[in-house]
């Protein structure tokens, strides 16, 4: 991993905003609801012809009556335990506040370049009212705004210099596959994640709609080497009031969008439910290859030989008639069968990229096309001479040449 800059302050000083800047995107959630961001959130920024990965974290409260306030105080730890440089935001608008301070305090006993950033300074009367935040103990403030860009570049001129002289290769590698876990709300998707790499990369709670970004982390064990994807819970529209979870809906659906292979999460004490459907429907639209994972399977009680077979026949009932894909029966709580989750999404992801050469390809289906050959239309016979498959495609497209293709009807394209 690169060098990494990690963002911190309190909550609603415009991180986010500033992480979405810094690393030009639309990565994080903005929202004026304090405590939007509370997984710690990766991304890449490239500036004086380096490259540096960003980190946004949630916002560090003290003896708040946020459910999450100390789950996301062990993401910030995480985050600043990483990081090579700490960018403290505080809000200019509002002045110094004791939770300034007393973030500050924490921040001066790390061993850490620490850069001082005084965001919404958009006139030149708070910039002047800045210099009040030398009383942090922290050092030079610098006056930025992350919603237009004000002193963005000077912020990146001063962060530059404090960076580690080596740089390794950047956090995203866009030729690794990409993994997006999925399901509907509390279905275990945040958990299995962190058995998986072994730490609490996002946080797990009870509450339904934990999780709000999709947080990519990689995975580069035992021989494999991928980008994971921990998604929001996608429920039913009529179920979503929040525009927080509206926009972290669509995160979801965009997660599905760039994934390689999608494992879907279903709750096995809940059983298949109708929203599960709906998610295998965008999967399957999008083309996407496929694992289901049963999770939370040490909560079915009353478990016989046959249990899990009639299971998996209820799931490709729903499914039908969609059927292939595998389904594996896990538990993220006590690591059962969890590698196997890993195991199969990477054979998939083979599946999905191998590429059959055209001599193989005809040897199979030319006999096949002369025994059961396509339906006369009009008195006109359609003769398939040849198929080979398209090498650039991202899901496996194969082309069949004709002399008539206008009157192959889709019955005998479902045959091929």
């Amino acid at each position: 991993m690169g060098s990494i800059v990690a963002i911190i302050g309190r909550p609603n000083v415009g991180k986010s905003t500033l992480f979405n800047r810094l690393t030009e995107s639309r990565q994080a959630i903005v929202n004026e609801v304090a405590g939007t961001t509370r997984d710690r959130q990766y991304g890449k920024s490239e500036w004086g012809g380096r490259e540096f990965s960003v980190i946004d974290t949630g916002g560090w409260t003290f003896k708040s009556e946020d459910t999450f306030e100390e789950e996301i105080k062990k993401q910030v730890d995480i985050a600043i335990a990483e990081a090579d440089v700490l960018l403290f935001v505080v809000d200019g608008q509002n002045g110094v506040t004791d939770l300034d301070m007393e973030v500050a305090q924490l921040l001066r006993k790390c061993k850490k370049p620490i850069v001082l950033a005084v965001n919404k300074t958009d006139n030149n009367e708070l910039q002047y009212m800045a210099a009040d935040f030398y009383k942090l103990g922290i050092g030079e403030p610098l006056c930025i705004s992350a919603i237009s860009g004000f002193g963005s570049g000077d912020l990146l001129d001063v962060i530059l210099p404090l960076l580690p002289k080596k740089e390794d290769a950047p956090v995203y590698d866009e030729e690794l596959p990409r993994i997006a876990i999925v399901g509907r709300p509390n279905a275990g998707k945040s958990s299995i994640i962190n058995a998986f790499i072994g730490e609490e990369r996002t946080i797990v709670t009870d509450i339904a709609g934990t999780t709000r970004d999709s947080i990519y982390s990689r995975y580069n064990k035992f021989g494999k080497d991928f980008y994971l994807v921990d998604t929001a819970g996608i429920r039913k529209k009529g179920k979503v009031h929040e525009d927080l979870e509206y926009y972290s809906v669509i995160r979801s659906i965009k997660a599905i969008e760039n994934s390689d292979v999608c494992v879907l999460m279903i709750d096995a004490s809940r059983g298949v439910e109708s929203q599960d459907l709906n998610i295998f429907s965008i999967i399957q639209k999008n083309r996407k290859s496929l694992v289901v994972c049963v999770n939370k399977w040490d909560l079915v009680e009353n478990k016989k030989t046959n249990t899990s077979k009639e299971f998996e026949q209820t799931i490709r009932d729903r499914f039908a008639p969609f059927v292939d894909f595998p389904i594996i029966f896990a538990s993220a709580l006590t690591k059962q069968r969890i590698f196997k989750v890993l195991e199969t999404a990477t054979e998939v992801y083979e599946n999905k990229t191998q590429h059959i050469s055209t001599s193989v390809l005809n040897d199979f289906f030319l006999p096949l096309i002369e025994n059961y050959p396509p339906p006369a239309l009009k008195g006109k016979y359609v003769k398939i001479k040849y198929v080979t498959q398209i090498r650039e495609a991202k899901t496996p497209t194969f082309i069949f040449f004709a002399n008539l293709p206008q009157y192959v009807k889709d019955p005998y394209k479902r045959f091929l």
